[in-house]
């Protein structure tokens, strides 16, 4: 259990701490000399009270969008068709919307500094892939024909995962990931969503 001084704090503010203590460490240490007992005891609270919060030492960076990957993911679950891609749009908005620099955006944008280079490119891979078979669910219930349904949920999956990438590289703060997933969008736009088409 957590120490007393922190008895009573919502989970929120432990698993924050535990955040900007693994960061602190992979700064100092690097990802691969940081224990997860490093981190527990930079945060002041016990390794179990870890194991709460986060599975593996690099969900830690990754807790924050993972939330968010997983309402997505159980949003697209309810959405019966999708032949315009209206509803794929909608969500995947709001996935991105309102997404602040966090461990996450740290990481990404010292990433060579915390040793991280290739644990977050198949950390993002994971992600990517998870968001994108639901995408790719919801595609062929749309009707459509499942190589283009595989294709197009790896773009839009993609989308996302570039948009944060980009958002934090750029400088995390400034701009939001919304309006750099609106110009990842902007680059997708004529790749289809529903059926076959001549041109294509």
């Amino acid at each position: 259990m957590s120490s007393t001084s922190r008895a009573g704090r919502p989970k929120a503010s432990s698993r924050e701490t535990l955040a900007e203590a693994a960061c602190e460490l992979f700064l100092e240490r690097g990802y691969d000399a940081t224990s997860v007992a490093d981190i527990t005891q930079r945060a002041g609270v016990s390794r179990s009270s870890f194991f709460n919060y986060f599975s593996s030492k690099s969900d830690v960076l990754w807790s924050g969008l993972d939330d968010r990957i997983s309402s997505a993911v159980g949003d697209l679950i309810t959405v019966p068709e999708d032949r315009d891609g209206v509803e794929v749009r909608r969500i995947l908005s709001a996935l991105v919307a309102g997404f602040a620099p966090d461990s996450l955006a740290l990481a990404m944008t010292n990433s060579s500094a915390m040793g991280l280079d290739d644990e977050l490119e198949q950390d993002a891979a994971l992600r990517q892939a998870r968001l994108s078979a639901a995408l790719a669910d919801l595609a062929r219930r749309s009707g459509v024909a499942a190589l283009t349904a595989d294709i197009a949920a790896a773009t839009w999956a993609a989308a996302v995962l570039a948009a944060v990438r980009a958002w934090a590289e750029s400088g995390a703060g400034r701009g939001s990931v919304g309006d750099t997933f609106t110009e990842a969008v902007r680059a997708i736009d004529r790749l289809p969503w529903s059926g076959e088409r001549s041109d294509v």
